[in-house]
């Protein structure tokens, strides 16, 4: 069957942003992100709550070879910063990642999502100084997108919709943590036409 008729079966990488704690199944990005791109099956969501690059490297990658994903999406960091993963051990651990995914699909079926900005959040100092968190988010994002741009894999930033959270209490879950449904759907504003760009 021609390519651009199939559907693609989706598999979601990542933690907490991805699972989407504290939200409905059908409140968290990647069951938005379906909705909105017809082409894409989601076949499994393997975010955990807490994972850091180098757990989606041992936990979740050994479950593509079953799962034989036609798109995958990738957002995973946050952990990295909470835990004071250092930013060189970071980088080493998204190349391999990413060198890893493009074994098994071309570029244009793979798309890294920005960390959003947890800190502005009413619990968001429960977990560092905000002003060195943020930073530190803001050096992940960085990293991730330089390293997918360098392998013409789309990234897409979604960090300044989480900074409003501090102005706009509904785009912050009842934890008082983690992004709402509402959030996640202003993400899907973006994310949804970069990946219809790419999947048609």
């Amino acid at each position: 069957m021609d390519d651009e008729l199939t559907q693609l079966d989706y598999v979601a990488l990542g933690d907490s942003y991805t699972i989407g704690t504290s939200v409905r199944d059908d409140e968290r990005w990647p069951n938005q992100l379906v909705s909105r791109v017809p082409r894409l099956r989601l076949v499994a969501n393997l975010g955990v709550n807490g994972f850091t690059s180098a757990d989606v490297i041992r936990e979740e990658l050994p479950r593509l070879d079953s799962l034989r994903p036609g798109f995958v999406t990738l957002l995973v960091g946050v952990n990295d910063v909470v835990r004071l993963v250092p930013a060189d051990r970071y980088r080493a651990n998204v190349i391999e990642i990413l060198d890893r995914l493009l074994e098994r699909l071309p570029p244009n079926r793979i798309v890294t999502v920005a960390t959003p900005d947890y800190t502005v959040t009413p619990q968001g100092a429960n977990y560092g100084d905000p002003a060195t968190q943020s930073e530190g988010i803001r050096r992940t994002n960085k990293i991730l997108r330089e390293l997918a741009g360098e392998r013409g894999v789309a990234f897409v930033d979604i960090f300044d919709i989480s900074r409003e959270a501090a102005e706009d209490a509904s785009l912050v879950a009842s934890d008082g943590l983690h992004p709402s449904g509402r959030q996640y759907g202003r993400w899907v504003d973006r994310i949804a036409p970069a990946v219809n760009a790419l999947v048609g």
